[in-house]
């Protein structure tokens, strides 16, 4: 069985120390970083599974290292602060996280997380069914290759846009509610799950439609939920 590798970026060292003994004992590797330059660095020489990374820090904080790590990887980020606030959360979420975890945390939730997340990255698009080539007026998922295409473009996704963009495409036409998407992309229950979806809604309408505010393909149902136009 393959170890992950997670790199742990926080400036507080105790922080690094105890979640790196944690996750040791669940058999992965810890990479530690104590800024976000550092983390960039390290991710230039080492295979990095997953990111754990808190928002305030000196020199590049979470939110700028989340957005120069998403111009060029697609690993998942779990970000860890200290803020609560829903509109932090969004945030991070919009700049490319894919979960988010408030300080203080239970270390055995943060194992949790950070398994699930790494579940569905190395398994990202077998989760339901054979892989397959799916082309809707242009907009192509070509499964074997997690890869997005509009008309004939490469887009560039994160591991959650990817699944909900699976999702939505294997079952073209059909209206999923939010908390339907929740659950079968996060895989748990679905508490508070609105802000969450729309910003990753969001982005992906961002990076497939000429017209984000017209969508062509992924269309809202008002008071039901999103669906992927046949």
């Amino acid at each position: 069985m393959e170890k992950y590798n997670v790199l742990v970026v926080d400036d507080d060292k105790e922080i690094r120390d105890v979640i790196a003994i944690y996750l040791t004992n669940e058999g992965m590797n810890v990479l530690k970083a104590e800024d976000g330059l550092k983390a960039i660095e390290l991710l230039r020489s080492q295979t990095v599974h997953l990111i754990l990374l808190d928002i305030m820090m000196p020199r590049m904080d979470g939110i700028q290292t989340t957005f120069k790590i998403r111009e060029q990887k697609n690993i998942p980020i779990i970000m860890i602060s200290a803020k609560s606030e829903d509109m932090d959360k969004i945030n991070g979420l919009q700049v490319g996280a894919d979960d988010y975890v408030t300080k203080p945390f239970n270390p055995l939730e943060l194992v949790a997380r950070v398994k699930s997340q790494l579940r569905r990255y190395v398994t990202l698009g077998t989760y339901e069914g054979k892989k397959e080539t799916i082309n809707l007026n242009g907009l192509v998922l070509e499964q074997a290759e997690k890869r997005l295409m509009v008309n004939g473009e490469p887009i560039r996704l994160t591991p959650i846009e990817y699944r909900i963009v699976d999702l939505l495409m294997r079952h073209a036409g059909r209206v999923f509610s939010i908390h339907e998407i929740y659950e079968r992309v996060w895989q748990e229950p679905s508490y508070h799950a609105e802000n969450t979806v729309a910003v990753h809604i969001r982005k992906i309408r961002e990076k497939i439609e000429i017209d984000p505010k017209n969508p062509r393909f992924l269309k809202v149902v008002w008071g039901i939920g999103y669906k992927m136009e046949k």
